[in-house]
């Protein structure tokens, strides 16, 4: 299993740290939560998360059939 863990930096503000890679990321709240919005907000990464799954799953199933997706593209709102 993969650790993450998150640091509540102060201001509406989250580190993140991915356990085996030592990558950091860091969220903001959204405006209409009274943050800055500069930053990826948590609901943000979520879907974010079930986009890039989504294209990665893709990705498998077009390798076992060797189509190529190179390009694809995913808009989420």
């Amino acid at each position: 299993m993969v650790n993450i863990s998150i640091e509540y930096q102060g201001g509406l503000r989250c580190e993140a740290t991915h356990g085996p890679s030592g990558v950091k990321l860091q969220t903001d709240a959204p405006v209409d939560s009274h943050g800055k919005g500069a930053l990826f907000s948590p609901t943000d990464l979520v879907a974010t998360a079930l986009s890039s799954c989504i294209a990665t799953v893709l990705g498998l199933v077009a390798e076992r059939k060797a189509w190529d997706l190179k390009g694809l593209r995913v808009e989420v709102t």
